[in-house]
């Protein structure tokens, strides 16, 4: 289980809340109302105050790149380090395979592996960021806007991976302005409004 407390944010007030193995939580909220800013802090990208524990864990505990294995942030444009998105992924052999099934899952070509990322398309990027995101199996996945940039059957080809991290028991946490994409997916959800007020999570019926 994922469990935040007394979070803070910017001018936001202190947040605390779970997410337990198995459950999606959506963050919604205008732009600019700080959703990518929860997904980060908790990823321990950005130093905040407040406390963020991993199945009872602290992540100071635990240490920056153990924690960031475990707890996966995947952003709405993904950053790229070499010049070819194979560069990104590990060489092990052992791994191809599964980078495979992944790539195929989300409806992309291996190919695209190989190709300069000025040339992938948008979509494309985060489509393999995801897949990047998912190789070594981290417990909690944070996705920011995971669909924003694909077409309709794209987004089902996501959504249906995001399924199945779910029911592989994974913590996910997704920050999206897509109101059918989170009614689809999400179990509960913590709502941001633009005068820095948070309604704390509230269950939503799964279909």
């Amino acid at each position: 289980m994922l469990r935040v407390e007394h979070l803070r944010i910017g001018s936001l007030p202190p947040l605390s809340f779970a997410v337990a193995e198995g459950e999606c939580l959506a963050i919604e909220g205008p732009s600019g109302s700080g959703k990518s800013r929860i997904l980060r802090a908790i990823a321990d990208l950005d130093p905040v105050e407040g406390q963020v524990f991993l199945d009872g864990t602290e992540r100071r505990e635990t240490g920056p790149q153990a924690w960031r294995r475990a707890v996966r942030f995947a952003a709405a444009e993904p950053g790229w380090w070499t010049d070819t998105p194979r560069g990104t992924l590990p060489s092990t052999a052992s791994l191809q395979p599964r980078i495979t099934r992944l790539l195929a899952a989300v409806g992309l070509d291996e190919g695209l592996l190989d190709r300069q990322v000025s040339l992938l398309s948008t979509g494309e990027r985060q489509r393999i960021a995801l897949v990047r995101a998912l190789l070594d199996e981290p417990k909690v996945l944070l996705l920011d806007e995971p669909t924003a940039a694909l077409d309709k059957a794209a987004t089902a080809l996501v959504e249906e991976l995001i399924r199945f991290q779910l029911l592989a028991g994974r913590s996910v946490l997704i920050a999206s302005h897509d109101a059918a994409l989170i009614e689809r997916l999400a179990h509960a959800r913590l709502q941001l409004a633009p005068t820095n007020t948070v309604a704390m999570p509230s269950r939503t019926a799964q279909p």
